[in-house]
């Protein structure tokens, strides 16, 4: 009877621990909602992570990107990042006007999609690898970084130029060698350069300059695969300080150091320089000085910007397709000594645009950190001129200094959710754009800052 019962007990553990097995075998992986590659302002390195489905969502192992180079901590800086045709790339300066070490890194986010229509099929084959790299004393200290038309165009500062590639030409054979000879360079701009390009055939880039022979300078450059020696012509803005550009709608839009400034797109560059006819458009002043933007967020036919602080900061837009440009500008009182930054604009799956925009200061600064949220189109019907402040959030710190340590903001592709960097907390929230709530928050090592999400929940197992 004894050897009976060992028996049963011994089959009985076998069959448990078979059952077992094949439950643990047939167990999936977490599901991918998204990929998120964020850089870390105290290592300047470009970390990822994937968000894993769940309840709330989870982030996986974090990693920094393969290959990814190492940088002199204390004289180089990540600047501007963006993403196109699964690929991102990311600027490198340094304290030495591009004479330490400058340039561009180019990664492959290892995520694919399977368009279909009117959605895509995500899936996440690779891990995030650098696929090219050029960083060298001929780049010009790179700043500003743009995608128009599916291209990369990145300014080469003190180059007076900028670099265009086309991402979807890269194909998964090419070599390091290869894709460095698709970086055309293209003169145009000078400075501190914001550039605008239209319809891959033409771009506008500016030069920073507040007085001399150079103030509101903008340079028209007819673009080309292999790059242009010198720009078509040049013309002037009634303003200098240009610190931004955009395109929308067969129009250029700058930034000058008054107001915005607007100018149609000469595509076959055939306009005389003497003859264009700028557009400019006052934003007011805040006692002797003129109000002014720095940046613009392009959605459908708006184009959005911020100006102003404290109780008087605002977010205005502009129809871009009228022929007559006026702007709707909406107050977003904040308290005294925060700027409005990190404007940034989605469509969620359900409802209408939503805006999003920052209450940020600098570190000296005793003021609270928030997060307002407007709703652009409240009625649905095309035009923003009824936006409104839906509601504000608390957020975590920034930890501005200069141009970095700001938050920065994504969304995934499936537009159910935001995703944004606290760096001065070495945090990352996610926030759920349908509730319109903060859901989770994620410890990370470092100081994250910029951050970009690319893909949506991955296709069933």
């Amino acid at each position: 009877m004894k050897h009976t019962c060992f028996l049963l007990c011994i089959i009985s553990f076998i069959i448990i621990e078979a059952e077992s097995s094949r439950s643990s075998a047939a167990d999936p992986s977490p599901r991918i909602l998204t990929r998120l590659i964020f850089q870390d302002d105290d290592a300047k390195t470009l970390k990822w992570a994937d968000l894993l489905v769940g309840d709330p969502p989870q982030l996986g192992p974090i990693a920094q990107v393969h290959g990814f180079p190492r940088l002199d901590t204390k004289h180089q800086s990540l600047v501007q990042m963006e993403a196109a045709s699964g690929l991102v790339l990311v600027g490198v300066r340094d304290d030495e006007d591009g004479q330490l070490q400058s340039g561009w890194i180019l990664i492959d986010t290892g995520v694919d999609a399977d368009e279909h229509g009117d959605h895509s099929h995500w899936s996440y084959p690779r891990t995030p690898t650098v696929r090219a790299q050029v960083l060298d004393k001929q780049q010009g200290n790179p700043a500003h970084l743009y995608v128009y038309d599916g291209m990369f165009y990145l300014a080469n500062d003190k180059k007076n130029g900028f670099t265009r590639l086309d991402p979807s030409g890269i194909s998964a054979k090419d070599d390091t060698a290869t894709i460095q000879k698709r970086a055309a360079f293209h003169s145009g701009g000078g400075g501190h350069i914001t550039l605008a390009a239209v319809g891959n055939s033409v771009a506008y880039s500016s030069w920073i300059d507040r007085e001399g022979v150079n103030q509101g300078r903008v340079d028209v450059t007819a673009i080309s695969p292999a790059g242009a020696g010198k720009p078509s012509y040049s013309f002037h803005l009634p303003y200098g300080g240009i610190h931004g550009a955009a395109a929308n709608q067969g129009k250029i839009f700058f930034a000058p150091s008054d107001g915005i400034c607007w100018v149609k797109a000469d595509l076959v560059l055939q306009a005389d320089p003497k003859n264009i006819a700028i557009q400019h458009l006052s934003l007011g002043k805040d006692g002797d000085r003129p109000r002014r933007t720095g940046a613009f967020a392009t959605y459908g036919k708006h184009v959005a910007f911020v100006a102003g602080s404290g109780p008087k900061a605002e977010v205005a837009f502009v129809d871009a397709s009228e022929k007559v440009i006026q702007m709707n500008r909406i107050t977003v009182p904040m308290a005294e000594g925060n700027r409005p930054s990190g404007l940034e604009i989605v469509r969620p799956r359900n409802g209408m645009p939503l805006v999003f925009v920052f209450h940020d200061h600098t570190a000296d600064v005793e003021a609270p950190y928030r997060l307002s949220l407007l709703e652009s189109d409240p009625d649905g019907d095309g035009n923003w001129n009824d936006a409104k402040i839906a509601t504000e959030i608390d957020v975590g710190r920034a930890r501005v200094d200069g141009h970095a340590g700001h938050h920065s903001l994504a969304f995934d592709a499936d537009r159910r959710l935001a995703v944004f960097s606290n760096p001065g907390d070495g945090t990352i929230s996610l926030l759920d754009l349908d509730a319109r709530k903060i859901i989770t928050q994620f410890h990370v090592s470092g100081v994250p800052s910029k951050l970009i999400a690319t893909g949506g929940r991955a296709s069933g197992h």
